[in-house]
């Protein structure tokens, strides 16, 4: 393999830093950990779980939102100004220009979530509450918000093959709130009795990420126990499901006319 996915990687990551509306959203997520710990000084002996379960949400929508809003754009912005065709002229593949933009973008939200990671622990320890060996499950739960981010990154990144950021912002968001509630459409398929319905709900459920399984904020915030089969199984599952996402990727944007 070349250096090239290395060098796209780089360059993508240094274009999103530069991206303002960045900013802005680190931004409005530190803000968010702010009111945490105002709404945790009312909440008198519950301060922890409402500072953590507001900064966890907060790293989760806005890790999101950056997710979708900058990965949808990644090859329509390269075709809109016309340095995709220049870059692509180069001895570098198609499917080595993905994976270098999808690197790029996760390595920006590995960064970006780690800052508003250490906005949490800033609340946590301004309330005056020394960091104990719970406080690892915060850890845990970001690892799991990262894997999450990176299965969106790659939804979004194989749609802004073929379509508008539009529609691509659509179709991810739709994949996602559908793989958030997953569980909950395959058990509403079981409770119709109906074969038809039942076996689309099943073939739904294990056809889109579940997303729900990604999910340890509230464990987090109740300083709950959150199984180490459970955190290798999601790495696999992330890992095994951004792969095929991208290889699809690859194939759809290898056999796209760019001209």
């Amino acid at each position: 393999m070349s250096a090239m996915p290395g060098v796209v990687a780089v360059n993508t990551f240094r274009e999103a830093v530069r991206d303002r509306v960045l900013y802005n959203l680190i931004f409005f997520a530190l803000m968010m950990i702010g009111a945490a710990i105002m709404v945790g000084q009312i909440s008198i002996g519950i301060e922890r779980l409402v500072i953590v379960n507001l900064g966890l949400s907060a790293i989760s929508i806005f890790g999101l939102v950056m997710a979708i809003f900058i990965g949808v754009g990644l090859v329509y912005k390269e075709m809109e100004k016309r340095t995709l065709y220049s870059l692509l002229a180069k001895p570098i593949r198609r499917w080595e220009f993905l994976v270098g933009k999808y690197v790029g973008l996760l390595l920006t939200l590995a960064v970006n979530t780690s800052f508003m990671t250490l906005g949490l622990a800033a609340a946590l320890f301004y309330v005056g509450r020394p960091f104990v060996r719970s406080d690892a499950l915060v850890l845990v739960a970001v690892y799991f918000i990262l894997l999450e981010l990176a299965l969106v990154t790659a939804l979004a990144l194989f749609f802004s093959c073929f379509s508008s950021p539009m529609l691509s912002t659509l179709f991810t968001l739709g994949i996602y709130v559908t793989g958030v509630f997953a569980k909950d459409i395959r058990e509403f398929g079981e409770l119709t009795h109906n074969p038809a319905l039942k076996g689309m709900t099943r073939v739904l459920y294990y056809l889109v990420p579940n997303f729900h399984n990604f999910n340890a904020i509230a464990a987090a915030a109740h300083g709950e126990s959150i199984p180490v089969s459970l955190i290798w199984q999601n790495t696999l599952y992330a890992l095994l499901y951004v792969v095929l996402v991208l290889v699809a990727a690859s194939a759809v944007f290898s056999r796209r006319n760019l001209k």
